[in-house]
């Protein structure tokens, strides 16, 4: 028995999933070059390895011939029939022709046929096993690091590979570590196998988490429709659900945070805002500032961008550390997104303002008749104070507010319009829409914490 060739059978089956005949017609047809060196001049040659011993047999085919010529091809009757006595000249017969010794030669050439035989099997049980399980979450043990930071996977039958991009750059490994991953997918490799790309940095990662966490997702109550990740920071998603009974934010952050909180942890405390989906781009930012209240908004869908005021103690949380927070957002909601303080649009109106009231239009001393959006009642009480569109272009809020019956908020109103009207009339767009929008109910949770951590980081 070759015991040794039985632990090499037995070592593939267990430890790579490839079965035994597979390895044998491998190792047979590696054997049947390597014989073809070794036996001179051999031309048809046939080898057989048997499964349970191992012992390895090895023929050569002989035609029957009266007279031999060419030993290597050619077996006289008389030899020929020790072997079969009913065999004829003409007919082929099998000679066990087993060299002793193969070569160096023909033992090289027979270890790089098993070598690609063997890859080329074990590419099939990869992509057999896994290409199927794309998007699942996987566990193994840090075997090695490679190539600088790249991450060899142990998963049992095979290793993966955890490429250094693919896991946030707050995170390190060890040899032995327990590491959760996504399955990223199957990809050959240059030497003709296949390996198993994981991932912890891909949104996917999350929402398989989420989904571990909160069977409202699994059952489809609850849908995650958008995922926006800088990886071992900041993940925001977007979910919403189709039963009316079921609050989508409540489920996912569960009962005193304890689901998103499972979430949190396996992503080394990567903070997560869990916020409600709305199809309207604007909207759908509110909810995603709030508390925080955007005080003017202008979206231009030719340029693909949204512009944002608001109140200065505001502008580091909504930014964040390092624009993570304004890029997230504009990633969520799918514009880009410009954020100003209220102190500095305040300047740049008041110099737009300053401007239009140096025109030198004479409708601009005219009475006081109408403004566009303004309660006319409203517009008498200011022509009965004296104003002009021109005395109105040069006024401040707080001169505006100090008149009875107009508030802070009617007067920035009162100015804004103005401005517009004014702008309209020479032939410019106006900068920002004075545009108010409620706040939006928002995961007190999940917002409360982000809000936080933003003002932190700005």
């Amino acid at each position: 028995m070759n015991k040794d060739l039985i632990a090499v059978f037995e070592y593939l089956e267990r430890e790579k999933g490839i079965s035994r005949d597979i390895i044998i017609d491998a190792i047979e047809e590696s054997l049947r070059a390597a014989a073809r060196k070794s036996v001179s001049g051999a031309s048809n040659v046939t080898v057989k390895i048997h499964p349970k011993t191992g012992d390895i047999e090895v023929y050569c085919e002989k035609e029957i011939v009266d007279v031999v010529e060419v030993a290597a091809q050619e077996i006289s009757i008389e030899d020929a029939r020790v072997l079969d006595p009913e065999c004829e000249i003409g007919q082929f017969i099998d000679i066990e022709a087993t060299p002793k010794e193969f070569g160096r030669i023909a033992a090289q050439k027979a270890r790089q046929i098993i070598s690609q035989k063997l890859r080329s099997a074990e590419r099939n049980v990869i992509y057999e096993e896994y290409r199927h399980r794309t998007n699942e979450l996987i566990s193994g043990t840090v075997k090695r690091l490679v190539r600088g930071a790249n991450v060899i996977v142990d998963l049992a039958k095979v290793e993966a590979i955890l490429p250094m991009k693919n896991y946030p750059k707050t995170e390190s490994y060890h040899v032995g570590d327990k590491v959760l991953a996504l399955l990223l997918g199957v990809q050959d490799t240059e030497n003709g196998g296949a390996e198993v790309v994981l991932t912890r940095s891909h949104p996917e990662f999350v929402k398989q988490l989420l989904m571990q966490e909160v069977p409202e997702i699994n059952d489809g109550t609850v849908i995650v429709d958008k995922i926006v990740r800088d990886a071992g920071y900041r993940t925001k998603l977007t979910v919403r659900s189709t039963d009316s009974k079921v609050d989508p934010v409540g489920a996912c952050v569960g009962m005193r945070g304890v689901r998103v909180k499972n979430v949190v942890r396996e992503l080394n405390n990567e903070k997560i805002d869990i916020i409600p989906y709305s199809q309207d781009p604007i909207e759908l930012l509110q909810n995603a500032l709030s508390p925080i209240e955007i005080r003017k908004i202008n979206l231009s869908d030719e340029d693909g961008v949204v512009s944002i005021v608001v109140d200065d103690d505001d502008f580091a949380a909504v930014i964040g550390k390092k624009g993570m927070n304004a890029r997230l957002n504009g990633l969520l909601i799918g514009y880009d997104l410009e954020v100003k303080k209220m102190s500095d649009y305040h300047k740049l109106m008041a110099l737009q303002m300053n401007e239009l009231a140096t025109a030198d239009d004479p409708t601009l001393d005219a009475p006081l008749q109408s403004i566009e959006g303004i309660n006319k009642l409203v517009v008498e009480h200011l022509a009965a104070e004296g104003y002009t569109l021109r005395s109105l272009l040069t006024a401040t809020c707080e001169q505006l507010a100090s008149i009875s019956g107009i508030s802070h908020e009617m007067a920035d109103k009162i100015l804004e319009q103005v401005r517009k009207q004014r702008k309209e009339r020479v032939g410019q767009a106006p900068e920002v829409n004075d545009k108010e929008h409620p706040n939006s109910r928002s995961n007190q949770f999940g917002k409360a914490q982000g809000q936080d951590s933003e003002e932190e980081e700005g």
